[in-house]
């Protein structure tokens, strides 16, 4: 330990020398050799506060790239956008543009998506010709389709929930055909309770009346319709004149009904053909 006190005493003069060659643009490692200063604590100290040479300033591989990133997140580029274009990590990107704003959800990148293709006009004709194969439905057909209709779109209980009735859709000839099935069950229209849901930015008074008028009855009959909250960062499709929300239709005391039905459900599943197959 002595040996080592009395090596750097001269601490000063030391620094001094190293101050000089690093300003004649030496590397630390040429300081050490010159100086016979082997220990990094001391070595660091001596050229403290001194830039070191341009010469030894390794480029940093990665400075194209964030500064590749920050452009694109400034245009509007998600992480997903800038990892797939740029092959890096979403944790070195979060680090390099976390100061950034992050971009509407609307902003496109430069390089725009592919236009969507273009949907098939209908074909008046081939709706035409099809209706005749279905004809008239029998009660057992109609009693089948409503089987086949409610568990698609109805609501299912969970395990220990409480069972019950509840169809809810937008459009009025679901609805009407799934009020057709009830009469045929024999569920009395007493037992029948109809409510709105939709956007609260909507028109909900003209919603209200369609929806009374799509099934025979008062506007003052409907229960409170249910509002969902307006999220203007959505891009909703289902806006405008044409837009009326869904109807909710509740049968009452359908504890019972609702067991019905999933084993209606059952059934049909066990009796085509295709539960043949199944393990």
């Amino acid at each position: 330990m002595a040996h080592s006190q009395n090596r750097y005493a001269n601490f000063e003069e030391l620094r001094e020398r190293a101050v000089a060659l690093r300003r004649q643009g030496h590397s630390l490692r040429q300081i050490r050799d010159e100086l016979k200063v082997f220990n990094n604590d001391i070595l660091n100290r001596l050229v403290q506060g001194e830039p070191p040479p341009e010469w030894t300033k390794r480029p940093r591989a990665k400075d194209d790239l964030r500064t590749r990133a920050r452009e694109l997140r400034l245009q509007g580029w998600t992480y997903d956008q800038i990892q797939v274009e740029l092959g890096c990590s979403k944790s070195s990107i979060s680090l390099w543009v976390r100061d950034l704003p992050a971009p509407l959800r609307s902003a496109q990148p430069t390089q725009a998506r592919a236009a969507p293709r273009a949907r098939p006009a209908q074909d008046p004709a081939e709706r035409e010709v099809a209706a005749p194969e279905i004809g008239t439905l029998s009660d057992r057909e109609l009693f089948l389709v409503g089987v086949g209709l409610y568990w698609a779109e109805g609501a299912k209980a969970k395990p220990g929930s409480y069972r019950r009735v509840i169809f809810v859709n937008s459009d009025p000839n679901m609805i009407r055909l799934f009020l057709a099935w009830l009469d045929l069950l024999g569920v009395a229209p007493e037992r029948r309770r109809f409510s709105v849901n939709i956007h609260q930015s909507a028109d909900v008074p003209a919603a209200e009346v369609y929806w009374a008028r799509q099934v025979g009855i008062e506007v003052r009959t409907l229960l409170k319709t249910s509002l969902k909250k307006h999220n203007p960062k959505t891009n909703r499709t289902n806006v405008g004149d044409n837009y009326h929300g869904c109807l909710r239709v509740a049968v009452l005391k359908s504890a019972g009904l609702h067991s019905q039905i999933e084993g209606w459900w059952n059934q049909i599943v066990l009796g085509s053909p295709l539960s043949s197959g199944m393990v």
